[in-house]
């Protein structure tokens, strides 16, 4: 999850799903700030370092990636997305509980992420000292993409990228600036906190409803991470085999355990 939040148009709740463990996520942060938080330390501790230890050590090696090798990288996590399906489906219980209403809100949704894929980033400048303004800016900034990264199919480092920011915060990451590293990061818990929250309660109330934002929210997720075609024939090949590759993975790690 720490990984493909560093991607824009990668959404750590869709490797959340893929892993199988998203609605846990949710109680957890949520249940972590209630009388019962003894009982999800356990399970928001070594994810919370996992992440923390990817958004640090892997800045650079994705920065690497989305450089020198933008398009295997970008259809390893498209390989990803597809695999995800089947599962989801069948959490869904697509065949029997959607109705009309349903598929018309996964076109809708769809859509409207799909259309961000041709909205114009904010002029970034990168940021390495802070001032009043930045910090209220980076804090928002911050709050703003963790709600993203709760919702399969919004990359929050995507929406971070729309913001202007996005340049800054890897560079903070890179270089181990803490005084932006912790103005994000208190962004980025209040976020999780408060969209854990009401996600969690739509879930409950309105299950089918939300899974049909989630396929919507995948498949127009498609459009916004796809590198198109490269006119390089071996950049081609090794983004087939990276795609086959995440597909693969997703596959694996969704589908029934034997006890």
């Amino acid at each position: 999850m720490g990984i493909s939040d560093l991607i824009p148009g990668v959404s750590g709740g869709t490797i959340a799903f893929i892993l199988g463990i998203y609605e846990r996520l949710l109680s957890s942060i949520s249940g972590f700030f209630s009388r019962e938080w003894k009982k999800h330390i356990g399970f928001l501790v070594p994810l919370a370092l996992g992440m923390g230890f990817a958004l640090l050590f892997f800045s650079k090696v994705i920065d690497y990636l989305l450089e020198h090798h933008y398009e295997p990288t970008q259809f390893f996590f498209i390989g990803l997305v597809v695999g995800v399906f089947p599962f989801i489906f069948k959490q869904a219980e697509v065949k029997k509980r959607f109705t009309w209403k349903h598929f018309g809100i996964i076109a809708v949704v769809a859509v409207v992420l799909a259309s961000m894929a041709f909205v114009n980033p904010i002029e970034s400048k990168l940021i390495t000292t802070l001032t009043v303004p930045s910090t209220i800016g980076l804090f928002f900034a911050g709050w703003l993409g963790s709600m993203a990264m709760l919702l399969p199919g919004i990359s929050g480092s995507f929406i971070l990228l729309l913001l202007g920011v996005y340049p800054t915060i890897i560079s903070a990451l890179s270089s181990l600036n803490i005084p932006i590293i912790l103005v994000v990061g208190a962004g980025v818990a209040i976020g999780f906190i408060i969209s854990s929250k009401a996600i969690s309660y739509i879930f409950e109330n309105f299950p089918y409803v939300t899974y049909s934002v989630i396929i919507g929210l995948l498949i127009g997720s498609f459009f916004v991470m796809f590198p198109g075609i490269s006119s390089s024939l071996m950049t081609n090949i090794i983004s087939i085999i990276t795609f086959v590759a995440g597909l693969f993975i997703t596959l694996y790690f969704s589908a029934p355990r034997k006890n």
